[in-house]
């Protein structure tokens, strides 16, 4: 769902001086509160899952030596990479999201 922006009094891109006569307008589309307020709450969840995913290779760093506990100990680190991956991806949807309902862009 999307709410008219306010106008901004400047171009945005502009091939001319900034001292030309007529300016050219941009009416963006903000964002509206319940698509931030999702956004931000994906992106909390996505945080969790990372520090969860975190805490179990955390775990795994025993005193067992084996060949056994370091692929297991490997293999959370994947998982917690793809988590990162998903925590960062969701961060910068949420800021874009709240760049859009800021500053229209």
């Amino acid at each position: 769902m999307s709410t008219p922006a306010p106008c901004i009094n400047f171009a945005l891109i502009s091939g001319h001086p900034i001292d030309r006569g007529v300016l050219g307008l941009y009416c963006g589309w903000t964002m509206s509160k319940a698509d931030l307020d999702q956004l931000r709450l994906a992106y909390k969840k996505a945080v969790d899952e990372w520090v969860d995913a975190i805490r179990a290779e955390e775990a795994l760093a025993t005193p067992d030596h084996s060949m056994v506990a370091m692929e297991h100990w490997d293999a959370a680190h994947f998982t917690e990479h793809d988590a990162h991956k998903k925590a960062t991806e969701a961060r910068e949807a949420y800021k874009d999201g709240l760049r859009d309902a800021n500053y229209g862009i």
